[in-house]
């Protein structure tokens, strides 16, 4: 299974594979960001564990990963290819592939657990996988990370069907994962997990059984002992800066009928035009499951809950489930199926279309209500300002739904012909490649020169100052993956308020005024890129180098449009 999920990533994920040390999303600074995460954390983890929360931007704050999405499982995915190859390109574009590994192999497992058939999973696996929301996520390494959410729902449904200790620590640790995978994933999993607990408890007759409240505790426990270290920084940015997520940023990135129809899948790209009609609203989602995990969600929820021979009355097989005792089935995923007579339980069927009801009405936002009494309510919703991002809670469920009609297509003689058919189906459903991907440039001397000099903070010029220039810096830190060195510079979810007062004086550097700023800071070294400056104030940044603030500035490599000095002195 394995190696078949590595050869279909690399197939969707074209041209990536070939590309692998030398070229990223580098069309937009989110893309940057991305590549600069991911390489930190994996460098961090291999360095100095204990300091990984202490990223080189933003200098000299404490915790500047915790400024945005830490990407701490992302990270530690791509040590191994941190370690083999030093590269920052080969380091997250290994991510990216395993991403889609990850979540193809998770749900096949999941959906393979829940129907006990395989060729049914397969054909799931590859329409969550490669949906549309997935590939949307290009230039966001902690979005593409959805195959931990059907690796959730698969220990949960493990811990439902045989309640124990091991299986309780499993679904702890699975759910623990996922939120550092993900924050928005992480709640997802987490509100999925509590509502399914409540509703299999009442359908199978477990809600008076204290053991399996006693362990749903205990999962519960060891997810939020496992999580609340590695929240403190959080929690720490939180209560120094006030940061939260107002409603207003929620309306922003909310979905609209426009979002729920978007795909940049081949198959589906010539609707985008008609959406763009006077009577849309604007969208910046991407959204639609695709056309098989529209229809055959929807059949296969109707044959799930319907019930008779391919539903059930809950428990396993139609059984009557014991009121105690930790039984809860067959420990075997391969129980349902043609031969049983069974495709999925009918509880199971309720709770998935259930989900992907509230999912889709929160993908709305505020104006839908739903989110808003979330937001009141639920305390980490102030970290979260997406709420289209619950889409990719309906694809899964639609996926999981769509299992009774794949085992129906599937069943009889023509099996074999029925599944090759709809594999072929899936795939041409979902197929983007070739994904975007820009080559990177050429690696400028200075910072190779940089990485070889004593540690000290480093400011690079221009100094992004404008509220809409900030992205920019994010160029900056994907360079500093060469040399790792503290940068003055940075770019984050959260921009830091001292930043925002000192951009402006920064930006004229070298002046007093900034040299005043930087002597506070300790700065060591100035990185200056003529490249990147226009015409006209190339000439007088360049007199002001070498002319009037000669004396404190120290060059060190001048050579082509990227030039280094070290800061010697600061005028009085």
């Amino acid at each position: 299974m394995w190696c078949a999920a590595i050869l279909l990533a690399c197939v969707f994920t074209y041209p990536y594979v070939f590309q692998f040390g030398n070229a990223g999303r580098l069309d937009t600074n989110d893309g940057r960001w991305s590549i600069w995460v991911v390489t930190w954390v994996a460098h961090a983890l291999t360095s100095n564990p204990l300091a990984v929360f202490d990223a080189n931007i933003f200098y000299p704050h404490r915790d500047a990963l915790a400024f945005s999405e830490g990407n701490l499982v992302g990270g530690a995915m791509g040590v191994p290819a941190w370690l083999l190859t030093g590269n920052a390109y080969a380091t997250h574009n290994f991510v990216f592939i395993l991403s889609f590994v990850v979540s193809l192999v998770a749900t096949f497992y999941l959906v393979r657990h829940l129907t006990g058939n395989w060729r049914a999973a397969a054909v799931a696996a590859v329409l969550f996988a490669f949906c549309p929301f997935a590939f949307a996520r290009q230039a966001h390494s902690q979005l593409l990370l959805v195959g931990f959410l059907p690796w959730s729902l698969l220990a949960f449904h493990r811990f439902v069907d045989r309640v124990s200790v091991a299986r309780a620590v499993e679904l702890g640790v699975v759910l623990w994962l996922t939120g550092l995978a993900c924050a928005y994933y992480g709640l997802f999993a987490g509100g999925m997990v509590a509502y399914g607990a409540v509703l299999l408890a009442v359908t199978r007759g477990r809600w008076r059984d204290i053991s399996y409240w006693a362990w749903l505790g205990l999962a519960a426990a060891v997810c939020i002992g496992l999580t609340l270290p590695l929240f403190l920084p959080y929690a720490r940015m939180q209560d120094a800066t006030g940061f939260t997520r107002t409603l207003d940023d929620a309306r922003i990135y909310s979905a609209n009928l426009g979002a729920w129809l978007a795909s940049s899948s081949w198959s589906h790209r010539w609707l985008v035009p008609y959406l763009q009609q006077p009577y849309m609203e604007d969208f910046s989602e991407v959204l639609f499951p695709g056309v098989l995990a529209v229809t055959l969600g929807l059949w296969g929820a109707w044959l799930g809950v319907r019930g008779g021979r391919d539903g059930g009355t809950g428990g396993r097989g139609g059984t009557e489930v014991p009121p105690s005792g930790h039984h809860l089935g067959p420990p075997s995923g391969n129980q349902y199926g043609p031969a049983s007579g069974r495709t999925m339980p009918r509880d199971i069927a309720w709770l998935y279309l259930s989900i992907a009801i509230i999912a889709f009405w929160t993908t709305f936002g505020p104006k839908a209500g739903l989110y808003t009494l979330l937001y009141d309510t639920v305390p980490v919703f102030s970290f979260l300002r997406a709420p289209s991002r619950t889409g990719i809670v309906v694809t899964l469920c639609l996926v999981i739904l769509a299992a009774p009609a794949l085992v129906k297509l599937m069943s009889g003689r023509g099996g074999r012909l029925a599944f090759g058919v709809l594999l072929v189906l899936a795939t041409a459903d979902q197929y983007r490649a070739p994904l975007r991907m820009r080559e990177a440039p050429p690696l400028p001397h200075a910072y190779q020169t940089l990485a070889q000099l004593p540690r000290g903070p480093v400011i690079e010029l221009p100094y992004w100052s404008e509220r809409p220039d900030y992205p920019r810096h994010a160029e900056y830190m994907l360079s500093s993956t060469a040399h790792w060195q503290p940068l003055i510079n940075g770019y984050s979810d959260h921009i830091p308020q001292d930043f925002r007062d000192t951009a402006a004086p920064l930006s004229t550097f070298p002046s007093r005024e900034s040299f005043s700023i930087l002597e506070r800071l300790g700065a060591r070294y100035a990185v200056f890129h003529l490249n990147l400056t226009s015409a006209g104030a190339r000439q007088a940044l360049v007199e002001r180098i070498e002319v009037d603030y000669r004396e404190y500035l120290r060059p060190i490599e001048k050579d082509g449009e990227v030039w280094l000095f070290e800061i010697v002195g600061w005028p009085r």
